[in-house]
Order: C-alpha cells, then sequence, then structure tokens
C-alpha cells in the first residue's frame, strides 16, 4: 500500500467573502450557467420594479413574467418530459435561491407551478392529463394553483371539508380552499377533496380543475402584509361539476398531496437562504460605508460579530441545501430530511434578515433597501408548507418514534 500523501495545491486560493467555505466548488459548468442565468434575469426583470409592486400590493404583469420564467426552463424544472427541462434537483434549488433573493413571491410564484400543480399531475396524472396541460403549463402559458389548505384546516389537511361526490359518471365538488398562490391568475387548479371511497383522511383525492368550470371562483386576498408582490386567493368551489377522468388516478389519501409538499419545500430550503444572502449582502454593503465615531460601523466588533456569524448560519444553510439536493438527485432524501431543512434554513434566514436590520438602523425599514421586505415575506415562508411546529413534531417523532401530533 502506497503511503505517499496527496498532493496538496501550491498556493491556496484567496478567501472569498461571497463564497466563505467554497460551497461553488461543488457545482458543475452547468449548474453554474443555470444559476447565474436565473440570477441576471431576476436583476433585469424583478429587482428594478420589485419595492414598488410590494408597497402597491400587486404583482402586475404575472402572465408575461410567467411565460419567460417559462422561457428560461425554470416552470417544473426538475420534472422529465412534456416540454420540462429535466434539471436536477440541485439546479432546480439553485434558480429557488436566485429567485427568493430577489422576492419570496417570485420564488413562490414559481415553486407553486412546478412543485405543486406540475408536479401532482406528472406524478398522479394521467397519460391524458399530463399531455394536456403539462407542456403548457412548462411554457408559463398556462398559471397553475394547488388547493388543500382550507379556512378551518391548516396544518391537519386530513379534516378538510371540501367534498367530492359521484353524480352518474362526473364528480360534483363543493367546498373552500384558502390562502392559494396564484388562484386568480390560474388557468387549472389541482384541489383535494374528500370522497365516500375511505375513511379518516384515506379518501382523499386530488382533482384537475379548469378555472373556467362554471362554480369555480378564485377571489383575491386583500391587505396582505407579507408576500405583497404575489397573487394570493380563495379557492370557492360550489358544484363544481368534473368528467369522471379529472381526478388524479395515481393518488389516493394524503399520500398524493403531502409528497408535493415536500417537494415544495425541498424548493424554500434553497430559497430561504436567497432572502438571506440578498439581506446580508445589504448589511455587509452598508456596514462598509456608514460612517459613525469618525469610521465605517463595519470597523467595530460588535458589527462585525454579527456579521460573522449572519456569514456561518447562511452558508451553513446553503450547504445542507446542497447535501439535500445531492440526496434528492441520488433517490434517497426522506421527508424528514426535507423537515429538518425547512425547520433551519427558514428560521435562521429570518434571523439573519433581523439582524442585518439592526446593522442599518432606522434605514433598514426602508424599502429602498431589501432587508424589511425580506423579513416581512419570511414570516409567510416560515408558515407554509408546514409551521415551525410541525416540522419539530415530524423530527420529534423520527428521533423518538413517538407521535405526538394528537
Amino acid at each position: 500500500m502506497s503511503t505517499t500523501p496527496p498532493s496538496k495545491p501550491s498556493k491556496l486560493p484567496p478567501f472569498d467573502p461571497t463564497d466563505p467555505i467554497g460551497v461553488d466548488d461543488l457545482l458543475g459548468p452547468e449548474d453554474l450557467a443555470i444559476r447565474d442565468t436565473v440570477r441576471a434575469w431576476a436583476a433585469d426583470r424583478v429587482l428594478p420594479h420589485i419595492a414598488q409592486w410590494y408597497e402597491s400590493g400587486e404583482l402586475p404583469g404575472i402572465r408575461e413574467l410567467a411565460r419567460e420564467l417559462g422561457s428560461l426552463g425554470a416552470l417544473g424544472m426538475s420534472l422529465e418530459g412534456y416540454g420540462c427541462a429535466g434539471a436536477t434537483a440541485v439546479q432546480y434549488g439553485l434558480a429557488c435561491l436566485e429567485l427568493e433573493a430577489a422576492d419570496s413571491g417570485i420564488r413562490s410564484l414559481v415553486s407553486v407551478q412546478g412543485s405543486l400543480a406540475m408536479y401532482a399531475i406528472h406524478r398522479f396524472g394521467s397519460e391524458e392529463q399530463k399531455r394536456q396541460w403539462l407542456p403548457g403549463m412548462a411554457a408559463g402559458e398556462i398559471i397553475g394553483c394547488f388547493g388543500l389548505t382550507e379556512p378551518d384546516h391548516g396544518s391537519d389537511p386530513a379534516g378538510m371539508r371540501t367534498y367530492a361526490r359521484r353524480d352518474g359518471d362526473d364528480w360534483v365538488l363543493d367546498g373552500r380552499k384558502m390562502w392559494i398562490t396564484n388562484g386568480s391568475v390560474a388557468g387549472v387548479a389541482v384541489v383535494w377533496a374528500q370522497t365516500d371511497e375511505g375513511t379518516a383522511g384515506a379518501g382523499i383525492r386530488g382533482f384537475v380543475v379548469p378555472t373556467a368550470t362554471p362554480g369555480f371562483s378564485a377571489p383575491e386576498i386583500k391587505h396582505k402584509w407579507s408576500l405583497r408582490a404575489s397573487v394570493t386567493s380563495e379557492l370557492v368551489l360550489d358544484g363544481v361539476r368534473l368528467p369522471a377522468d379529472a381526478v388524479l388516478p395515481g393518488a389516493t389519501g394524503l399520500r398524493g398531496p403531502l409528497s408535493c409538499l415536500s417537494h415544495a419545500r425541498y424548493g424554500i430550503v434553497w430559497g430561504a437562504m436567497g432572502a438571506a444572502r440578498a439581506s446580508f449582502e445589504a448589511a455587509v454593503d452598508y456596514a462598509k460605508t456608514r460612517e459613525q465615531f469618525g469610521k465605517p460601523i463595519g470597523g467595530f466588533q460588535l458589527t462585525q460579530a454579527k456579521l460573522a456569524d449572519m456569514a456561518v448560519e447562511l452558508h451553513k444553510g446553503i450547504l445542507l441545501a446542497h447535501h439535500l439536493g445531492r440526496r434528492m438527485d441520488a433517490g434517497t432524501l426522506r421527508p424528514e430530511q426535507v423537515s429538518f431543512g425547512k425547520l433551519n434554513n427558514v428560521r435562521e434566514a429570518i434571523e439573519i434578515c433581523r439582524t442585518s436590520r439592526t446593522i442599518l438602523g432606522a434605514n433598514g425599514i426602508s424599502l429602498e433597501y431589501p432587508v424589511m421586505r425580506h423579513a416581512t415575506n419570511l414570516e409567510s415562508v416560515l408558515t407554509y408548507e408546514g409551521t415551525v411546529e410541525m416540522h419539530q413534531l415530524v423530527l420529534g417523532k423520527a428521533l423518538t418514534g413517538l407521535d405526538a401530533f394528537r
């Protein structure tokens, strides 16, 4: 056996403040190209306008943005066939990070389209459903939404009241869904409903609902103080009649919607770090130029301590996202591991935003800087796709083998 130690580089690479632990070394040329393409699109199409959109509480031109995102291959990005890009999980994650570095609402548009609505059809739909909907959704010509949460049932979807009954060969849906991203601009909705085909949640089925169907409406939710540059709606289903082939044949019970949520949560693991990075970079830039007591505040120990701690948590979170992405690409990523990532990264991202705000002082609450916008957006991200408490209980059950949900 050879005892010759591995060769070492003759000179260490310089320290990169934007990548202090060298995470980019894990990326290949195609990964970097996708990341840089999405970053450039966001810088051109979102960042110049996002403060105005946020302040006005609207996302104008959402259909045009969706088509542009489709042209980038960002919609249903990690799905195969039907016009989808077939990218790796890591590449999809990098796109989510760059989109959320612009705004959580933009990443939510992409996540709901690809990881919820398109993923549900791709994984559980019939071949006819896939061919009918996925190409148009991948191109951004058709916007989709995902109806699971209800006014009285969020963390406990098994108790949903939306009901689908048989009427001859048809299905008739009645109920309401709440906090639905893309709802009022969607051309198709994936709606989950109770049926008589099982008990205790086992009879839950998914339905592909064209939003032009009589009885379907999606009034937009106003007066939000988070995710303001995002379309959020209620779904109202009042005797919505669908043909027998509207049901997703591959999904029965909660396994279907929960697997979609796990896929969407994975994108959040990355996206939250984008919001954190944007806030951290704003704090670093400000600390190097803002002067107090005769010198930049970045030269004071307390400010440097804040920056160091934020950098540690930011890049640990990005490294965790990479690790989970590699596991997803290998087919070994478990839902509990996604909960681990979502719980950690969103929680740490909010703390980074809050600490960044303290460095910016009063300027931190101004829309001239991205920090407060990201902080308020992340309050929603912390709640949707599973609250902190739900992910703590998922991990608690996995660690102890004891179910504390009920």
